[in-house]
């Protein structure tokens, strides 16, 4: 990033001008050039289904179905806006451990989406639902698998979870037509793992619930439309990380694929991916409030923190290192020093940056942390000391077009209900 940092001719620090900090900027050129790079190299019989948990905003999920994607949903409103972002109830699929009896009876409505089942316990509810409104929904099963596989940055299978149902205790089902007589049983999911920056792991995961897929398809007696592999594609963060290259994983994974569709040719394959494809396009953009040293370390602390950006401390993972951030409006050759960047937050986790290289801040600087496309306020929490959520941009054919407004006080104080002393 420069010093005059734009995207698609829109200067960063106009955009925070107009519409203040802290701020995420999209850049939809960059959102588009991560889905049609994969896409193009891809085997075609592999569907891209976004995950929304990623970034619900319905203006990003929108761009990708434009692309050909579908969508992956895990809660009511993520279901939502993936219908208000144009996606179709086939090319839709809901995930998630705990879903309430409201989100499956929507789901399962009349050609509704395709559920993903994670316990004989959702199984069982789907049953009664079905049965209640005389449906015969369509359904997957999430699958624990017994193997792992090494590589991810958050492991998500092979041991003891609470997602899905183990691999042993699904071969073990007897009469699963007979269990769940309303159901259709159509397919197999699985999901290994997610920041995945190695081929070799993706492949492998990939044979791996290919195989297991076919087996307690043909074990359990039902048709095998569809397989979900998961994806877990991760982008590189931090220092000694490198990108996933799109044909050096293609040549690999394709011939996997192929020799899978040539044996099912009718069976569909989804690839889920969320992180991969949004995290390159955004850049959270905060401003300097203050500055100060401590014993001998610099701070800055700016309007922006972990309550919008909990991904950049590291979330999930134990060892905290820094996302890419720049000053904007400083030249490329200024000198840096190590600063601890911080937010508002009365906390000492509020850091965003620790002993970044950052040049002499001063209050009024605007401090942008790139790669932060994925799992910004969705995965923070946004409400601590009532701040609420920040105003979000998307760049698209070189126009901004503001695609979240900020919290404003009614917002965050509108829904709460003050006791009457009287009543």
């Amino acid at each position: 990033m420069t010093a005059d940092h734009r995207i698609q001719g829109i200067s960063t620090a106009e955009l925070a001008a107009q519409h203040g900090t802290p701020l995420y900027v999209y850049d939809a050129d960059l959102l588009r050039d991560q889905y049609r790079t994969l896409r193009e190299v891809l085997h075609p019989a592999v569907e891209i289904f976004y995950s929304l948990k990623a970034n619900p905003n319905v203006a990003i999920c929108a761009e990708l179905r434009k692309l050909g994607s579908g969508a992956e949903v895990s809660s009511l409103v993520e279901l939502a806006t993936a219908r208000r972002a144009g996606v179709d109830d086939a090319r839709i699929i809901f995930l998630g451990p705990g879903k309430s009896r409201e989100e499956l009876a929507e789901a399962l409505s009349e050609d509704g989406c395709t559920v993903v089942c994670e316990s004989f316990g959702e199984l069982d509810l789907c049953e009664e639902l079905a049965r209640e409104h005389a449906l015969s929904p369509r359904v997957m099963l999430r699958v624990n698998p017994a193997f792992e596989v090494r590589g991810a940055g958050l492991s998500m299978g092979g041991k003891p979870r609470q997602f899905g149902m183990d691999e042993e205790q699904l071969l073990a089902v007897d009469e699963p037509a007979a269990r769940w007589p309303s159901l259709r049983i159509v397919g197999v999911h699985a999901y290994m793992g997610t920041r995945i920056l190695s081929e070799d792991t993706v492949v492998r995961n990939t044979e791996g619930i290919l195989e297991l897929a076919e087996r307690i398809s043909s074990r359990l007696g039902f048709p095998l439309d569809v397989v979900d592999i998961g994806g877990g594609l991760g982008v590189a963060y931090f220092d000694n990380e490198s990108d996933l290259d799109p044909k050096s994983l293609t040549q690999r994974l394709n011939p996997v694929v192929e020799t899978f569709h040539a044996r099912r040719p009718g069976t569909r394959v989804i690839m889920e991916l969320g992180r991969y494809l949004t995290a390159p396009a955004g850049t959270y953009v905060m401003r300097v409030r203050y500055t100060k040293t401590s014993r001998g370390e610099r701070f800055a602390i700016t309007d922006g923190g972990t309550h919008h950006h909990m991904a950049a401390v590291g979330i999930g993972s134990f060892v905290k290192r820094n996302f890419p951030a720049t000053a904007l409006g400083r030249s490329a050759d200024t000198e840096t020093e190590p600063w601890n960047v911080c937010g508002p937050l009365c906390t000492p986790g509020d850091t965003l940056l620790k002993k970044a290289s950052l040049p002499d801040l001063r209050p009024g600087d605007l401090i942008a942390i790139e790669r932060s496309g994925a799992y910004g306020p969705s995965a923070s929490p946004v409400f601590f000391l009532s701040h609420g959520h920040p105003a979000e941009v998307l760049v698209a054919d070189g126009r901004a077009h503001l695609v979240r407004r900020r919290d404003t006080l009614d917002d965050l104080l509108g829904k709460q209900v003050p006791v009457d002393p009287e009543s």
